[in-house]
């Protein structure tokens, strides 16, 4: 018997991604609900027409409370919960994959981990970063995310978790503009999370445990100068390079550009801070 599968996608302003993300999910779906922000662009109206349940819920402040808010209040029937964005979609491959491999995992994998494709300005970037493994699927009432001002993941309660070998795919369609301003928030909340050292991993596992020691490891290292060595690394020794104008665009503001504004905020705070 196939296992059912439940599907929360949290939304605000989303109108752009949200028929994209529906569509794409629907042969595995059992049930779709979209918990949305007060979005006032028609993502609402859209995602209703194509059968989700949609459920206004006032935005938090951050995502892993608005995701937990979700897992604690939607009526889920489903034996297994996947988290999208509005702007993620899952691939013909992976959609068969778990077709063909949820109703065969042992009671004790509780987890799925799925490859994160990136598109950006419209081109796979190959290199640089990929392939990013999430866990993004797990069995209902086993997971729960944790709630970090960044980088949070799904830490399961019990079990294990197993790694699929397809992809979903990040591909955000707004333009230059709206990713940096997002990036500027993002930069303030990264700049809290170094502040306040939140790199501990000892509660979770695999993958997110792994990309957590390596954050760690990066926030040890000398201020500036570790973005600098972040784009170099990203850029030329995972051939960055070869996914032309999109990939040096990738890398120099998703790992340079960004990142020295991290370490700027930083180096502000100090500044204010000193007598």
């Amino acid at each position: 018997m196939k296992p059912s599968v439940s599907v929360i996608i949290l939304t605000r302003g989303e109108r752009l991604h949200i028929r994209r993300c529906i569509e794409r999910v629907r042969p595995i779906a059992d049930e779709i609900f979209v918990v949305d922000s007060c979005s006032t662009d028609g993502t609402q109206e859209i995602a209703r027409g194509l059968g989700a349940v949609v459920v206004e819920h006032p935005w938090p402040g951050l995502y892993a409370v608005q995701f937990n808010w979700a897992l604690d209040n939607l009526p889920l029937s489903g034996d297994w919960v996947l988290r999208l964005d509005a702007d993620e979609y899952l691939t013909e491959p992976l959609l068969a994959e778990i077709l063909a491999k949820l109703g065969g995992l042992p009671p004790d994998v509780t987890g799925v981990c799925f490859k994160r494709r990136h598109v950006f300005l419209g081109k796979w970037v190959r290199h640089g970063i990929y392939p990013v493994w999430l866990l993004r699927l797990f069995r209902r009432g086993k997971g729960r995310s944790e709630e970090r001002k960044m980088d949070e993941h799904i830490r399961l309660s019990e079990g294990r978790e197993v790694a699929f070998d397809n992809d979903f795919v990040d591909h955000n369609l707004n333009d230059l503009l709206w990713w940096s301003q997002k990036h500027l928030g993002y930069a303030k909340r990264e700049a809290d999370d170094l502040s306040e050292g939140a790199f501990a991993a000892d509660a979770l596992g695999g993958q997110a445990a792994s990309k957590r020691r390596l954050k760690a490891r990066y926030a040890r290292l000398p201020r500036f100068w570790r973005a600098f060595a972040y784009f170099c690394y990203r850029y030329f020794l995972r051939l960055g390079f070869l996914d032309g104008t999109p990939g040096f665009l990738w890398a120099f503001l998703q790992a340079f550009w960004y990142r020295t504004l991290v370490d700027a905020l930083l180096y502000e705070r100090e500044r204010r801070r000193s007598p």
